[in-house]
């Protein structure tokens, strides 16, 4: 018998940037998965900022800003559901959003001025071109490179049925109704 609590959750990365569209889109799928699965699926964050989008770099530094502040998620997806208003106000923006969700809007605006999180930011989109990722979302699982910057068509029921596989298929299905009710976030 395997002890469940001790399990390790099946980690998805989300190669991702703040200003882009398609990962705007993808929002839906990942809230689905986060809702599935629960705290045994891990989403991690990974930076992937596109050259073609000036704000991005900034919005993955204040993404990261964010995830040390406790609220990386919720900030992350705040921005998202607001690309068009990133793409016309700039900084100034990622520093509101950090203000609505209750951040210290003032240690974020140091944050982006001082460039604190750049070589995080630096080294996930060095690791990403170096495992072959091009435009976002893209996403990696058990070391396979799942490409939802072209279409986002059938990558839900594919990261599915890979983490329905790596945590013991049966196992997962019958518990995909039932809510784990630990109200922790991470």
């Amino acid at each position: 018998m395997s002890d469940s609590t001790t399990a390790r959750p099946v980690v998805l990365d989300v190669w991702c940037e703040l200003q882009c569209p398609d990962c705007r889109s993808a929002l839906g799928d990942l809230r689905a998965l986060r809702e599935r699965y629960g705290d045994r699926l891990e989403l991690r964050l990974r930076h992937f900022p596109l050259d073609k989008h000036k704000h991005a770099f900034a919005g993955a530094q204040a993404a990261e800003e964010a995830a040390e502040q406790g609220k990386g998620w919720p900030y992350v997806e705040a921005v998202l559901e607001r690309t068009g208003e990133l793409t016309a106000k700039g900084e100034p923006f990622l520093v509101e959003v950090a203000r609505e969700l209750g951040l210290d809007a003032e240690e974020f605006d140091t944050a982006l001025i001082d460039g604190r999180h750049i070589l995080i930011v630096d080294a996930d989109q060095a690791e990403g071109k170096a495992i072959g990722v091009t435009g976002t979302p893209t996403y990696v699982i058990d070391g396979e490179r799942l490409d939802g910057g072209k279409s986002q068509e059938g990558l839900r029921a594919r990261i599915e049925e890979i983490t329905d596989r790596l945590l013991g298929g049966s196992e997962s299905e019958s518990r995909s109704g039932s809510g784990s009710g630990s109200g922790s976030e991470g």
